[in-house]
């Protein structure tokens, strides 16, 4: 019997793993069985080139759980190990250097595994003892046994050992006690080992017979050992491809459709990427590509890997270029993955491209899944975007689909304002904003619809990107105001009915929370509407950037800003108005005539005291000027009451901004209520 201390230069490194690697704990039983299957080819390598003559046979993995033992036991039929070998690569761990180690590696347990050779020493994060039970394949070897309790001494001594190959046997520790029982280790398996290329057997397969469940012959095989991206493209159908992705994502809507990656130059990369369905919430769709090294899985964490806006893909890539156990810093730096990512933005791109260039009503009917997915690359990677511009579409209200380029071409003539800006008007829900769809549409106008998640971000982009353009919603002001040409000057009312109708409109207008109203006439053309509530597209936009745009979360907290527009060339907003004028006139003369005279009084005053500085004026000049302002407030807001009285007795007017409201999603409670009944008395 041999017995020794482990090649370290630190008494603790069992406490270590376990205190470290604790978090990480469940990837023991990939670094085992990892290595079995490392074993295993190794042995299928030697027998290809003729340096082992025996009888390969059955070269399945096994695992096995013995609860009452309290072992879980992982064995094969590789090339197994002679004591010289065990004391080469089991005691003598490549470590030097504890207090650095611990420091540079504390929170990182995939890092201290890989960097430092602990694959097979991750065993004692869940076992209180280690049995290695081995015989080399080599002729007359015999059985080794060599067993650690989790301190730096081991002990190796012969064994019994009919076969070839090596059993690990992990006596478990009483607080991981989850690693004997079936249903945790079949998970794990599942999650780390599925695609391993090696058959690896987990217990018997289950049938039923006579209403209950029980165990057949047959071995439990948990892995594909030739999966899909191992294969040659050619040898496969969509059918293929769409099954595995159902073997990957049970519960997933079928993909759009996928890429399959096989480069071997200047980096070694296999790998199926599928395009889901994403029509909203980014966050749900992200880190479902499964990254594997040599078909052993490494993370769904890939966002070091690939561009951000690609983890919204599914799929798999696997790359030996890619080392199994890696640090966060490390993926960010390492230039091979640098390159894959790289070349997984091209490939994307190239394949979007494809689509479009040889069947465009495809891709025109996928696009708004696409959408998301492509706006979101364009927004976050330049490079993307310069790809992605040349297949990127339009959508317009009426389903029609256009290129960024075609788009431009076709309102270029009837969509350029006086100042030379190409005006792109857009909407984002056809119902809610039909209305001004449609007055647009009667004046030649195209309208895009930018219903997506991203859009309020792309349009700002786009008008970065586009030369002197201008992305406009279709509800943002009154169309000729949007897109305003030299030769549509029409008269405008005088300020004092502006005024009248200002008074009697803003009286009426409800009390929403959290919106504020303004009111202004405007000529409109006799067949426009009487009323046109409108937003600005400024205000808009920032609130809607608050949303996922850190630091304007003020905008957020803002009342929303709207504009009621009286339609002046409109007959029942002229009719308002002239019933108006007669039916004060009696209230409104005196105020006037007083107001008249205190605004010449003002006048006077100015006058008196334009000379003179603030500081030189005296007592009485100031309290003459204080006086005559507050009077010609006070008449002010008279002459607003008297309007605002009428305002309020006016049905029309009343049921107009109603209307109008209503047509905004704005008129509710109360209000709605109100409008209810008032039409029914004017129906009556």
């Amino acid at each position: 019997m041999q017995k020794g201390n482990i090649g370290i230069t630190t008494e603790n490194i069992f406490p270590v793993i376990k205190k470290f690697l604790y978090s990480d704990h469940e990837i023991f039983l990939r670094e085992i069985v990892s290595n079995a299957v490392d074993a295993t080819q190794k042995l299928k390598t030697l027998a290809m080139k003729g340096d082992f003559k025996g009888e390969l046979g059955d070269l399945t993995v096994r695992v096995s759980v013995d609860k009452d033992a309290k072992t879980l036991t992982i064995s094969d039929r590789g090339i197994g190990m002679t004591a010289e070998e065990i004391d080469k690569y089991i005691n003598q761990i490549a470590f030097s250097g504890a207090n650095d180690f611990l420091e540079k590696y504390k929170d990182d347990a995939s890092a201290i595994i890989g960097h430092f050779g602990l694959g097979f020493y991750s065993s004692f994060m869940v076992a209180d003892r280690v049995d290695i039970i081995t015989r080399s394949y080599q002729d007359g070897a015999k059985g080794v046994k060599w067993t650690c309790d989790g301190s730096p001494a081991f002990e190796i001594d012969d064994c019994e050992k009919a076969d070839r190959g090596t059993d690990i046997v992990l006596h478990i520790s009483d607080d991981c006690v989850e690693f004997l029982e079936k249903n945790k280790i079949q998970e794990l398996l599942t999650k780390y080992c599925r695609f391993l290329p090696v058959p690896i057997a987990f217990g018997k397969q289950t049938e039923w017979k006579d209403g209950k469940e029980v165990e057949t012959e047959k071995d439990n095989i948990v892995n594909d050992t030739t999966p899909l991206w191992t294969k040659t493209p050619s040898t496969l159908k969509d059918e293929d491809y769409k099954k595995f992705y159902r073997e990957l994502y049970p519960m997933a809507d079928e993909p759009l459709f996928w890429i399959h990656l096989n480069v071997d130059y200047p980096f070694n990369l296999t790998g199926v990427l599928y395009f889901p369905r994403i029509k909203s919430n980014l966050d749900v769709h992200r880190n479902k590509i499964q990254l594997y090294c040599n078909q052993v899985f490494v993370t769904d964490q890939v966002e070091n890997i690939v561009p951000d806006f690609l983890t919204l893909l599914h799929g798999v890539i696997d790359s030996p270029d890619i080392p199994l156990n890696v640090s966060r810093s490390y993926l960010q730096s390492d230039s091979n993955v640098k390159k894959i990512s790289s070349y997984i933005t091209k490939k994307v791109s190239d394949r979007l491209q494809s689509i479009f260039k040889t069947d465009r009503k495809d891709f025109e009917q996928k696009w708004d899944d696409l959408k998301l997915f492509i706006h979101y690359g364009m927004l976050s990677e330049p490079d993307f975007y310069d790809k992605a511009k040349t297949y990127a579409l339009f959508k317009d209200v009426d389903g029609k689909f256009f290129t960024y380029d075609e788009y431009r071409d076709l309102i270029k003539d009837a969509q350029t304002d006086k100042d030379g800006n190409l005006i792109y008007l857009y909407a984002t829900n056809k119902e809610e904003q039909y209305a001004y769809i449609e007055t647009a549409k009667s004046k030649g106008y195209s309208v895009l619809l930018l219903d997506g998640q991203l859009d309020t971000a792309m349009v700002s982009m786009l008008e970065q990107k586009f030369e002197k353009s201008r992305f406009s919603r279709v509800d943002g002001d009154v169309i000729d105001r949007i897109i305003r040409k030299e030769d549509e000057k029409k008269e405008q009312l005088a300020a004092e009915d502006v005024a009248a109708l200002d008074g009697a409109f803003t009286a009426i207008l409800p009390q929403v929370d959290k919106a504020q109203f303004h009111v202004e006439a405007v000529a409109m053309g006799e067949q426009a509407a009487p009323v046109v509530i409108t937003q600005s597209e400024y205000m808009r936009r920032m609130k809607d950037a608050s949303r996922y745009q850190q630091g304007m979360s003020f905008y957020g907290e803002m009342p929303d800003m709207y504009n009621v527009v009286l339609n002046s060339d409109h007959r029942l907003v002229k009719g308002i108005l002239d019933d108006m004028k007669v039916s004060v006139k009696d209230q409104i003369a005196p105020i006037e005539n007083e107001l008249k005279g205190m605004r010449a009084r003002h006048a006077a005053l100015e006058s008196e005291q334009k000379d003179k500085k603030p500081e030189d004026l005296t007592d009485a000049e100031k309290d003459d000027m204080k006086k005559c302002n507050d009077d010609i407030a006070n008449l002010e807001n008279k002459r607003k009451e008297v309007w605002a009285n009428y305002g309020k007795g006016n049905k029309i007017a009343s049921q107009l901004v109603d209307l109008a409201l209503l047509q905004n999603g704005l008129l509710r409670g109360e209000a709605l209520n109100k409008f209810v009944n008032r039409s029914v008395e004017l129906i009556k």
